[in-house]
């Protein structure tokens, strides 16, 4: 499900430079401010939830409700990922690199880690995701 987000900066069609017309006969300039629009949506989707993820509390979390709230990143991520188009290729690596670190760090956990202990040891991947996501949220002008 989508969430509501203020629009795009007109400008964003400049960093995703779109070279191709769809079939509803939109102007390059049109698709790549749609595109660069859906992007912006997914990015302060996956900002969200990875604010959530990191504002759990060690000391009451549970394991399902960190692996919830993982989860939902993950998903957002996958948004992402399918919205980053022709995004300069540092971003594009930097971000993947960034979801890929917390998948790896998420999914190498034991299966007997409490919540506490889970969300003590994704910190790390957490902050820089949500760093990763506002540098690239800045970056392409999403406001």
């Amino acid at each position: 499900m989508k969430r509501v987000l203020a629009p795009a900066a007109v400008s964003l069609a400049a960093v995703l430079s779109l070279a191709s017309c769809s079939d509803n006969d939109s102007s390059p300039k049109e698709e790549g401010t749609k595109a660069a629009s859906e992007l912006c949506t997914d990015l302060s989707e996956l900002k969200a939830d990875q604010a959530k993820l990191a504002a759990l509390d060690p000391a009451s979390a549970t394991k399902d409700q960190v692996k919830e709230a993982y989860e939902a990143v993950q998903d957002d991520w996958e948004e992402v990922s399918t919205s980053l188009g022709d995004l300069d290729k540092a971003k594009r690596d930097g971000l993947r690199s960034a979801a890929d670190d917390l998948k790896k760090a998420y999914e190498d956990l034991p299966g007997d880690t409490s919540g506490k202990d889970a969300l003590a040891k994704v910190k790390p991947q957490i902050q820089k995701l949500g760093t990763t996501v506002r540098e690239s949220s800045r970056s392409v002008n999403c406001g």
